[in-house]
């Protein structure tokens, strides 16, 4: 290889990380922005819906440019356009729904450390539903994180409320149906190709999520002040939008797994603005609790890339 392709790669994988650095962080935002909507007495299925209606459009435009640039005899079939769908109103719309309404009464920053665990979902019904082998550091990964959890939990008993609880109960279903949503969409976008099985996925959840609010709430639920209406915007734009095709530019560049150890970045970023914006705790418990996490994670991560790397090898 010539040192300016040399020097190429290395750009192509700098710009990688790059992007999947900024997606992460602007997810990031999420927590917070939702938090700060609810301040406006805004209820879950009137944020999730509104939040689809202004990001919707984007993906439709990207999945009929997405279609009309794959070659025909390349373009899924309608049973692969239908599995992305319902993959995608799991991961779009019930997850998502879990995830919005567990926030109602759980901190931004066990929010997203409790959101942060999936991997380890996706390990256990990879072995429930698929057969897939049980690895051990994938287990020790899991062990540290959800004992970091406990140590946040644990730390002031007080604070254990039913509606706490309930939250992290809730935030903890999200995980679980946004694994079972990474587990299933993996064959699909084979099938499909990145932006247009993520286009499909999120009209889908759209359809489905503008359609609860319609059977359940009135146009007048529509009305919220403008302040509410600009951090909507700003949700459906910075932390849905932009991040989401920032991810996939940066999984092209440096894959999957570079991608992944780059999202560890994401609670830490929650954690920061949590304690600036919002004014939530942060002592010493949560400053443990969160190094377990983010370590258990980062450990599976760095290691389930590792043998990735001596398998292909």
């Amino acid at each position: 290889m010539t040192q300016r392709s040399q020097s190429g790669t290395a750009r192509w994988r700098l710009i990688g990380f790059v992007l999947s650095a900024c997606g992460a962080m602007l997810f990031a935002l999420k927590g917070i922005l939702i938090k700060l909507i609810y301040a406006y007495d805004v209820d879950t299925s009137t944020l999730l819906a509104m939040r689809m209606m202004l990001s919707a459009p984007v993906f439709a435009a990207v999945g009929v440019y997405a279609w009309h640039r794959r070659p025909a005899e390349m373009r899924p079939d309608a049973r692969s356009m239908g599995l992305a769908a319902l993959i995608g109103i799991l991961g779009y719309h019930l997850s998502s729904w879990l995830d919005f309404e567990g926030l109602q009464t759980l901190e931004a920053q066990t929010e997203r450390l409790i959101l942060f665990t999936y991997p380890f979902f996706v390990i256990i019904f990879g072995r429930i539903l698929l057969r897939h082998p049980l690895r051990a550091h994938a287990m020790a990964g899991a062990a540290l994180s959800y004992a970091g959890l406990i140590v946040m939990f644990g730390a002031d008993p007080s604070r254990l409320t039913p509606s706490m609880l309930g939250g992290a109960g809730l935030v903890l279903a999200a995980a679980a149906a946004f694994a079972l949503y990474q587990l299933f969409a993996r064959e699909i976008i084979l099938r499909c190709g990145p932006a247009l099985f993520t286009a499909i996925a999120m009209c889908a959840a759209s359809a489905t999520v503008i359609g609860q609010f319609a059977l359940t709430h009135s146009p007048g639920a529509l009305a919220l002040p403008q302040p509410a209406w600009l951090l909507i915007l700003m949700l459906a734009i910075f932390s849905t939008v932009v991040p989401t095709f920032m991810m996939s530019a940066g999984t092209a560049r440096i894959g999957a797994q570079g991608t992944a150890i780059i999202s560890t970045l994401s609670p830490v970023v929650t954690i920061v603005l949590a304690i600036l914006i919002l004014a939530e705790p942060f002592g010493l418990p949560e400053a443990a609790g969160t190094l377990l996490v983010i370590g258990g994670v980062g450990l599976f991560t760095l290691l389930d890339s590792r043998k990735s790397v001596a398998r292909s090898a």
